[in-house]
Protein backbone atom coordinates (compact mmCIF):
# COMPACT_ATOMS: atom_id res chain seq x y z
CA UNK A 1 0.00 0.00 0.00
CA UNK A 2 1.27 3.46 -0.99
CA UNK A 3 -0.29 6.56 0.58
CA UNK A 4 -0.01 10.22 -0.44
CA UNK A 5 -0.78 13.13 1.86
CA UNK A 6 -1.48 16.65 0.58
CA UNK A 7 -1.97 19.74 2.73
CA UNK A 8 -1.82 23.53 2.50
CA UNK A 9 0.32 24.38 5.53
CA UNK A 10 1.07 21.72 8.12
CA UNK A 11 -1.76 21.06 10.60
CA UNK A 12 -1.30 17.47 11.90
CA UNK A 13 -0.36 16.16 8.45
CA UNK A 14 3.32 15.91 9.36
CA UNK A 15 2.53 13.86 12.48
CA UNK A 16 0.43 11.52 10.33
CA UNK A 17 3.16 11.33 7.67
CA UNK A 18 5.68 10.36 10.35
CA UNK A 19 3.57 7.39 11.43
CA UNK A 20 2.89 6.30 7.85
CA UNK A 21 6.64 6.47 7.17
CA UNK A 22 7.24 4.33 10.27
CA UNK A 23 4.82 1.74 8.89
CA UNK A 24 6.54 1.89 5.48
CA UNK A 25 3.49 3.09 3.54
CA UNK A 26 4.14 6.82 3.01
CA UNK A 27 4.60 7.52 -0.68
CA UNK A 28 4.62 11.35 -0.79
CA UNK A 29 3.90 14.35 1.41
CA UNK A 30 2.79 17.30 -0.74
CA UNK A 31 2.86 20.49 1.32
CA UNK A 32 3.27 24.22 0.93
CA UNK A 33 5.85 24.15 3.74
CA UNK A 34 9.57 24.03 2.84
CA UNK A 35 11.32 20.67 2.88
CA UNK A 36 13.68 21.54 5.71
CA UNK A 37 10.72 21.89 8.09
CA UNK A 38 9.08 18.64 6.99
CA UNK A 39 12.39 16.82 7.45
CA UNK A 40 12.22 17.60 11.19
CA UNK A 41 9.55 14.89 11.39
CA UNK A 42 12.07 12.33 10.14
CA UNK A 43 10.72 12.25 6.59
CA UNK A 44 12.95 11.37 3.66
CA UNK A 45 13.69 14.37 1.44
CA UNK A 46 12.75 12.49 -1.75
CA UNK A 47 9.24 11.90 -0.37
CA UNK A 48 8.52 15.59 0.24
CA UNK A 49 7.03 17.81 -2.47
CA UNK A 50 7.24 21.47 -1.42
CA UNK A 51 5.18 24.35 -2.82
CA UNK A 52 6.83 27.22 -0.95
CA UNK A 53 5.57 29.93 -3.29
CA UNK A 54 1.98 29.03 -2.43
CA UNK A 55 2.77 29.24 1.29
CA UNK A 56 4.36 32.66 0.90
CA UNK A 57 1.42 33.87 -1.18
CA UNK A 58 -1.07 32.65 1.40
CA UNK A 59 0.81 34.10 4.37
CA UNK A 60 1.26 37.55 2.85
CA UNK A 61 -2.02 37.76 0.93
CA UNK A 62 -3.23 40.75 2.94
CA UNK A 63 -0.37 42.79 1.47
CA UNK A 64 -1.27 41.99 -2.13
CA UNK A 65 -3.11 45.00 -3.61
CA UNK A 66 -6.36 44.80 -5.59
CA UNK A 67 -7.10 41.20 -4.46
CA UNK A 68 -9.06 40.24 -1.34
CA UNK A 69 -8.01 37.53 1.12
CA UNK A 70 -10.84 35.17 0.15
CA UNK A 71 -9.86 35.29 -3.52
CA UNK A 72 -6.18 34.53 -2.89
CA UNK A 73 -6.83 31.80 -0.32
CA UNK A 74 -9.35 30.13 -2.62
CA UNK A 75 -6.94 30.03 -5.55
CA UNK A 76 -3.95 28.93 -3.47
CA UNK A 77 -5.97 25.90 -2.38
CA UNK A 78 -7.20 25.25 -5.93
CA UNK A 79 -3.67 25.39 -7.38
CA UNK A 80 -2.40 23.11 -4.60
CA UNK A 81 -5.16 20.59 -5.41
CA UNK A 82 -4.28 20.65 -9.12
CA UNK A 83 -0.59 20.18 -8.34
CA UNK A 84 -1.35 17.29 -5.98
CA UNK A 85 -3.39 15.52 -8.67
CA UNK A 86 -0.16 14.96 -10.64
CA UNK A 87 0.96 12.39 -8.08
CA UNK A 88 -2.18 10.25 -8.00
CA UNK A 89 -0.84 7.68 -10.46
CA UNK A 90 1.85 6.32 -8.11
CA UNK A 91 -0.29 5.83 -4.96
CA UNK A 92 -3.14 3.59 -3.83
CA UNK A 93 -4.76 6.01 -1.39
CA UNK A 94 -4.58 9.79 -1.26
CA UNK A 95 -5.31 11.74 1.94
CA UNK A 96 -6.06 15.43 1.42
CA UNK A 97 -7.28 18.32 3.56
CA UNK A 98 -10.77 19.69 3.04
CA UNK A 99 -11.23 22.84 0.92
CA UNK A 100 -7.92 22.16 -0.87
CA UNK A 101 -8.57 18.76 -2.47
CA UNK A 102 -11.39 18.95 -5.01
CA UNK A 103 -9.24 18.59 -8.17
CA UNK A 104 -7.21 15.83 -6.50
CA UNK A 105 -10.39 13.91 -5.67
CA UNK A 106 -11.64 14.21 -9.25
CA UNK A 107 -8.35 12.85 -10.61
CA UNK A 108 -8.39 10.05 -8.03
CA UNK A 109 -11.81 8.95 -9.24
CA UNK A 110 -10.64 9.02 -12.85
CA UNK A 111 -7.75 6.71 -12.00
CA UNK A 112 -9.77 4.46 -9.69
CA UNK A 113 -7.79 5.42 -6.59
CA UNK A 114 -9.23 5.83 -3.10
CA UNK A 115 -9.48 9.27 -1.51
CA UNK A 116 -9.81 10.15 2.19
CA UNK A 117 -10.77 13.74 2.96
CA UNK A 118 -9.42 15.22 6.21
CA UNK A 119 -11.92 17.54 7.88
CA UNK A 120 -10.84 19.03 11.20
CA UNK A 121 -14.01 21.01 11.99
CA UNK A 122 -17.74 20.42 11.96
CA UNK A 123 -19.67 20.06 8.69
CA UNK A 124 -19.19 23.26 6.70
CA UNK A 125 -22.93 24.04 6.79
CA UNK A 126 -22.94 23.86 10.58
CA UNK A 127 -19.73 25.87 10.86
CA UNK A 128 -20.81 28.69 8.54
CA UNK A 129 -24.32 28.90 9.99
CA UNK A 130 -22.83 29.12 13.49
CA UNK A 131 -20.42 31.89 12.48
CA UNK A 132 -23.21 33.85 10.80
CA UNK A 133 -25.38 33.51 13.90
CA UNK A 134 -22.56 34.76 16.15
CA UNK A 135 -21.64 37.66 13.89
CA UNK A 136 -24.34 38.90 11.46
CA UNK A 137 -21.73 40.94 9.58
CA UNK A 138 -19.73 37.79 8.77
CA UNK A 139 -19.77 37.09 5.01
CA UNK A 140 -18.75 33.54 4.01
CA UNK A 141 -16.84 32.75 0.83
CA UNK A 142 -19.66 30.97 -0.96
CA UNK A 143 -17.36 29.53 -3.64
CA UNK A 144 -15.28 27.88 -0.91
CA UNK A 145 -18.49 26.66 0.74
CA UNK A 146 -19.69 25.02 -2.45
CA UNK A 147 -16.24 23.54 -3.07
CA UNK A 148 -16.22 21.95 0.36
CA UNK A 149 -19.63 20.36 -0.12
CA UNK A 150 -18.52 18.88 -3.44
CA UNK A 151 -15.48 17.36 -1.71
CA UNK A 152 -17.76 15.68 0.85
CA UNK A 153 -19.87 14.23 -1.94
CA UNK A 154 -17.00 12.92 -4.08
CA UNK A 155 -14.55 11.64 -1.44
CA UNK A 156 -14.64 7.92 -0.67
CA UNK A 157 -14.19 8.56 3.06
CA UNK A 158 -14.04 11.55 5.39
CA UNK A 159 -11.74 11.37 8.40
CA UNK A 160 -13.02 13.47 11.30
CA UNK A 161 -11.76 13.99 14.88
CA UNK A 162 -14.79 13.70 17.16
CA UNK A 163 -18.29 12.38 17.80
CA UNK A 164 -19.57 15.97 17.74
CA UNK A 165 -18.28 16.44 14.17
CA UNK A 166 -19.81 13.10 13.21
CA UNK A 167 -23.22 14.28 14.43
CA UNK A 168 -23.03 17.45 12.31
CA UNK A 169 -22.17 15.42 9.20
CA UNK A 170 -24.99 12.94 9.70
CA UNK A 171 -27.43 15.80 10.35
CA UNK A 172 -26.36 17.25 7.00
CA UNK A 173 -27.02 14.07 5.06
CA UNK A 174 -23.60 12.35 4.95
CA UNK A 175 -23.80 8.56 5.22
CA UNK A 176 -22.33 7.30 8.49
CA UNK A 177 -20.43 4.54 6.65
CA UNK A 178 -18.35 7.23 4.95
CA UNK A 179 -17.13 8.73 8.24
CA UNK A 180 -13.93 7.68 10.03
CA UNK A 181 -13.80 9.10 13.57
CA UNK A 182 -10.21 9.37 14.80
CA UNK A 183 -9.40 11.76 17.70
CA UNK A 184 -6.21 13.80 17.44
CA UNK A 185 -3.19 13.51 19.69
CA UNK A 186 -0.61 15.39 21.72
CA UNK A 187 3.19 15.44 21.79
CA UNK A 188 4.04 14.32 25.34
CA UNK A 189 7.64 15.47 24.98
CA UNK A 190 6.47 19.00 24.26
CA UNK A 191 3.55 19.13 26.68
CA UNK A 192 4.66 18.03 30.12
CA UNK A 193 3.64 19.05 33.61
CA UNK A 194 6.04 21.02 35.78
CA UNK A 195 5.62 22.14 39.39
CA UNK A 196 3.01 24.80 40.14
CA UNK A 197 4.69 27.78 41.79
CA UNK A 198 1.86 29.13 43.99
CA UNK A 199 -1.48 28.33 45.63
CA UNK A 200 -3.60 30.60 43.40
CA UNK A 201 -6.56 28.83 41.83
CA UNK A 202 -6.09 29.58 38.17
CA UNK A 203 -8.39 29.14 35.16
CA UNK A 204 -6.51 28.73 31.86
CA UNK A 205 -7.75 29.52 28.35
CA UNK A 206 -5.45 29.26 25.31
CA UNK A 207 -5.99 30.15 21.68
CA UNK A 208 -7.77 32.95 19.90
CA UNK A 209 -10.36 34.74 22.03
CA UNK A 210 -13.41 34.94 19.77
CA UNK A 211 -17.17 34.42 19.60
CA UNK A 212 -16.56 30.99 18.04
CA UNK A 213 -14.46 29.96 21.06
CA UNK A 214 -17.09 31.17 23.53
CA UNK A 215 -14.55 33.63 24.92
CA UNK A 216 -17.20 36.22 25.74
CA UNK A 217 -19.05 33.64 27.84
CA UNK A 218 -15.94 32.79 29.85
CA UNK A 219 -15.13 36.46 30.48
CA UNK A 220 -18.62 37.11 31.82
CA UNK A 221 -18.64 33.95 33.94
CA UNK A 222 -15.29 34.74 35.54
CA UNK A 223 -16.24 38.38 36.17
CA UNK A 224 -19.48 37.41 37.87
CA UNK A 225 -17.80 34.78 40.06
CA UNK A 226 -15.26 37.32 41.37
CA UNK A 227 -13.47 34.72 43.51
CA UNK A 228 -10.70 35.45 46.01
CA UNK A 229 -7.18 34.14 45.24
CA UNK A 230 -8.32 33.18 41.76
CA UNK A 231 -7.06 34.26 38.33
CA UNK A 232 -7.98 33.77 34.69
CA UNK A 233 -5.02 33.52 32.32
CA UNK A 234 -5.54 33.88 28.59
CA UNK A 235 -2.58 32.72 26.52
CA UNK A 236 -3.12 33.71 22.90
CA UNK A 237 -4.55 36.39 20.65
CA UNK A 238 -7.84 38.26 20.96
CA UNK A 239 -10.28 38.89 18.13
CA UNK A 240 -11.07 42.59 17.59
CA UNK A 241 -14.78 41.86 18.08
CA UNK A 242 -14.02 41.04 21.72
CA UNK A 243 -12.94 44.59 22.62
CA UNK A 244 -16.33 45.58 24.12
CA UNK A 245 -16.29 42.45 26.30
CA UNK A 246 -12.73 43.09 27.46
CA UNK A 247 -13.80 46.58 28.51
CA UNK A 248 -17.03 45.46 30.16
CA UNK A 249 -15.56 42.57 32.13
CA UNK A 250 -12.23 44.13 33.01
CA UNK A 251 -10.92 42.86 36.34
CA UNK A 252 -7.42 42.75 37.85
CA UNK A 253 -7.46 38.96 38.18
CA UNK A 254 -8.03 38.49 34.44
CA UNK A 255 -4.56 38.47 32.87
CA UNK A 256 -3.78 38.58 29.15
CA UNK A 257 -0.52 36.71 28.60
CA UNK A 258 -0.42 37.23 24.83
CA UNK A 259 0.74 34.84 22.14
CA UNK A 260 3.47 32.40 23.21
CA UNK A 261 5.51 29.84 21.23
CA UNK A 262 3.90 26.40 21.28
CA UNK A 263 6.96 24.84 22.91
CA UNK A 264 6.52 27.22 25.86
CA UNK A 265 2.81 26.62 26.49
CA UNK A 266 3.41 23.82 29.00
CA UNK A 267 4.83 26.41 31.42
CA UNK A 268 1.51 28.27 31.45
CA UNK A 269 -0.71 25.19 31.57
CA UNK A 270 1.31 23.92 34.55
CA UNK A 271 0.47 27.04 36.58
CA UNK A 272 -3.23 26.39 36.15
CA UNK A 273 -5.88 24.57 38.16
CA UNK A 274 -8.46 23.98 35.42
CA UNK A 275 -8.70 24.44 31.66
CA UNK A 276 -11.91 25.88 30.19
CA UNK A 277 -12.89 25.58 26.52
CA UNK A 278 -16.49 26.84 25.98
CA UNK A 279 -16.46 26.84 22.15
CA UNK A 280 -19.64 27.02 20.11
CA UNK A 281 -18.03 25.21 17.16
CA UNK A 282 -14.84 23.20 17.22
CA UNK A 283 -13.81 19.96 15.56
CA UNK A 284 -11.49 18.75 18.29
CA UNK A 285 -9.64 21.54 20.08
CA UNK A 286 -6.04 20.35 20.41
CA UNK A 287 -5.43 22.72 23.31
CA UNK A 288 -7.61 20.36 25.35
CA UNK A 289 -5.12 17.52 24.88
CA UNK A 290 -2.26 19.86 25.72
CA UNK A 291 -3.84 21.10 28.95
CA UNK A 292 -4.75 17.60 30.08
CA UNK A 293 -1.21 16.39 29.37
CA UNK A 294 -0.04 19.14 31.76
CA UNK A 295 -2.31 17.88 34.53
CA UNK A 296 -5.40 20.09 34.17
CA UNK A 297 -8.99 18.89 34.44
CA UNK A 298 -11.17 19.99 31.55
CA UNK A 299 -14.37 22.02 31.43
CA UNK A 300 -15.59 21.97 27.82
CA UNK A 301 -18.77 22.54 25.88
CA UNK A 302 -20.51 19.80 23.92
CA UNK A 303 -19.23 21.37 20.68
CA UNK A 304 -15.46 21.07 21.32
CA UNK A 305 -14.90 17.34 20.79
CA UNK A 306 -13.95 17.21 24.46
CA UNK A 307 -16.66 14.70 25.34
CA UNK A 308 -14.53 12.09 23.53
CA UNK A 309 -11.64 12.90 25.89
CA UNK A 310 -13.58 12.59 29.13
CA UNK A 311 -14.16 8.92 29.93
CA UNK A 312 -16.95 9.69 32.41
CA UNK A 313 -18.49 12.91 33.65
CA UNK A 314 -16.56 14.20 36.64
CA UNK A 315 -13.54 11.91 36.16
CA UNK A 316 -11.20 13.97 33.97
CA UNK A 317 -13.51 16.95 33.70
CA UNK A 318 -16.98 18.13 32.80
CA UNK A 319 -18.94 18.57 29.56
CA UNK A 320 -21.34 21.50 29.68
CA UNK A 321 -24.03 22.85 27.32
CA UNK A 322 -22.95 25.43 24.76
CA UNK A 323 -23.63 29.10 25.50
CA UNK A 324 -24.30 28.40 29.19
CA UNK A 325 -22.63 31.00 31.39
CA UNK A 326 -24.26 29.44 34.46
CA UNK A 327 -22.77 26.02 33.66
CA UNK A 328 -19.29 27.53 33.31
CA UNK A 329 -19.69 29.28 36.66
CA UNK A 330 -21.05 26.16 38.37
CA UNK A 331 -18.15 23.89 37.33
CA UNK A 332 -15.42 26.46 38.05
CA UNK A 333 -17.00 27.10 41.47
CA UNK A 334 -17.15 23.36 42.25
CA UNK A 335 -13.46 22.88 41.51
CA UNK A 336 -12.55 26.11 43.34
CA UNK A 337 -14.24 24.82 46.51
CA UNK A 338 -12.90 21.28 46.01
CA UNK A 339 -9.29 21.81 44.99
CA UNK A 340 -8.15 18.34 46.10
CA UNK A 341 -10.74 16.87 43.75
CA UNK A 342 -9.53 19.23 41.01
CA UNK A 343 -5.96 17.98 41.45
CA UNK A 344 -7.08 14.35 41.34
CA UNK A 345 -9.11 15.01 38.19
CA UNK A 346 -6.00 16.64 36.70
CA UNK A 347 -3.94 13.52 37.43
CA UNK A 348 -6.58 11.38 35.75
CA UNK A 349 -6.74 13.78 32.79
CA UNK A 350 -2.97 13.46 32.34
CA UNK A 351 -3.18 9.65 32.47
CA UNK A 352 -6.10 9.67 30.03
CA UNK A 353 -4.30 11.49 27.21
CA UNK A 354 -0.96 9.79 27.88
CA UNK A 355 -2.35 6.45 26.74
CA UNK A 356 -4.48 6.52 23.62
CA UNK A 357 -4.24 10.16 22.64
CA UNK A 358 -0.65 10.69 21.49
CA UNK A 359 0.15 11.43 17.85
CA UNK A 360 1.52 7.90 17.59
CA UNK A 361 -1.86 6.55 18.77
CA UNK A 362 -3.63 8.75 16.23
CA UNK A 363 -1.41 7.51 13.43
CA UNK A 364 -1.78 3.86 14.44
CA UNK A 365 -5.56 4.18 14.37
CA UNK A 366 -5.26 5.78 10.93
CA UNK A 367 -3.18 2.84 9.67
CA UNK A 368 -5.83 0.43 10.98
CA UNK A 369 -8.47 2.35 9.02
CA UNK A 370 -6.30 2.26 5.89
CA UNK A 371 -5.81 -1.49 6.17
CA UNK A 372 -9.57 -2.02 6.46
CA UNK A 373 -10.29 0.28 3.53
CA UNK A 374 -7.76 -1.37 1.22
CA UNK A 375 -8.78 -4.98 2.04
CA UNK A 376 -11.39 -5.38 -0.74
CA UNK A 377 -8.83 -4.17 -3.31
CA UNK A 378 -6.05 -6.62 -2.36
Amino acid sequence: MKVNISVVGRFHAFDLAKTLEHHGILNRLITTYPKFIAKKWGLAKNKIVSEQLLELTNRYRKYIPFLNNHYINYHVKKIHAKNSSRYINDCDIHIGWSSSSLETIIESKKQGKLFILERGSSHYNFQMNTLQKLNPSFVPDYRAWQRELLEYELADYISIPSSFVKRTFIENGIDESKLLVNPYGVNLQEFKQIEKQDSTFRVIFTGNGSFRKGYHLLLQAFYELNLQNCELWHVGSVDKNMTPYLDKYKIDTFILKGVKPQNQLYKYYSQGSVFVMPSLEEGMAMVQFQAMACGLPLICSTNTGGDDLISKEGVEGFVIPTESIEAIKEKILFLYHNQDIAKEMGRKAKARVSKGFTWGDYGDRYVENLNEIIKPYN
